[in-house]
């Protein structure tokens, strides 16, 4: 490992990303900062900063970026999965074209980007993937279980690449955050007024879901810790496997410990679903 590192870090328009962007920026490591928009990271612009647009569902796009990083720096020493969004919704009314998008999003982009970074960090013998889950993937609740799923998916992709590239010389690092101040709530929240509309078998409790879209803004904790933490973490010697921070990050884990009943008894009233019955 060489004192100043490679950083490309996705997602990096606002909240953990931008976040990442900073502190790694302000511990004097190269970083390549993407966004979806330039526009949207320009100010993140600096001697040691690359600035790359990057859609992660899209494969020239993930190539482009990679390229660029190798050619800007000539390698790639930590790749930092953090872009992502929530889509939100009872799972029998959520059109399966949103819910493709979602995995492709945040399961098949990371993917993608982790394919094109290993041989060069397999090479040199060395490298860190941070791959940045959240505490729903380890217990779901009602309205989010599509991005439940495709954090479920990247825990078990990340337990699964921790034991394959070990032995290359990788370290694997997940994050499951819990409510961590960002614009997730605002984006997590367009669309759901379809759920209010005559048709919807939820209409009776519309407010419910998009509160469920908003629940991660209500006394959040900050963005800029939560990236120093995972900072720390990915230039330990031995970074650990598993890093959580952030409100009810411990509290909704540990939910799933509960007997199933009386989990989901808890859960259908605290995000109204017993209201369907009256």
């Amino acid at each position: 490992m060489t004192d100043q590192l490679v950083v490309l870090i996705t997602g990096c328009s606002s909240g953990i990303g931008r976040a990442l962007a900073e502190e790694f920026i302000s511990r004097g490591h190269r970083v390549v900062a993407t966004g979806r928009q330039e526009s949207g990271i320009e100010d993140l612009a600096g001697a040691d900063v690359l600035l790359q647009q990057l859609d992660v569902t899209v494969a020239a796009s993930i190539r482009r970026a990679v390229a660029a990083t190798c050619e800007w720096a000539g390698r790639v020493d930590v790749l930092v999965n953090n872009a992502g969004y929530g889509l939100m919704g009872p799972v029998a009314e959520l059109d399966p074209n949103d819910v493709r998008v979602q995995l492709e999003t945040n399961v098949t982009g990371p993917i993608a980007l982790i394919r094109e970074v290993v041989p060069g960090m397999a090479e040199q013998g060395w490298g860190r993937i941070v791959n940045i889950g959240s505490v729903v993937g380890v217990t779901a609740l009602p309205f989010g279980g599509a991005y439940s799923a495709s954090k479920a998916a990247i825990h078990l992709l990340s337990d699964a690449l921790r034991m394959e590239l070990a032995p290359l010389g990788i370290a694997v690092l997940e994050v499951q955050p819990g409510a961590i101040r960002s614009r997730f709530g605002d984006s997590a929240a367009r669309g759901l007024d379809r759920y209010a509309q005559e048709g919807s078998l939820y209409r009776p409790i519309a407010g419910f879901i998009e509160g469920r879209a908003r629940a991660s803004q209500s006394d959040p904790s900050p963005a800029e810790e939560l990236a120093r933490r995972i900072a720390d973490a990915t230039l330990r010697a031995r970074p650990p496997v598993l890093l959580r921070y952030g409100a009810k990050s411990f509290m909704i884990p540990a939910l799933g410990h509960l007997p199933a009943r009386l989990r989901d008894r808890y859960l259908r009233r605290r995000f109204g679903l017993d209201r369907l019955r009256d």
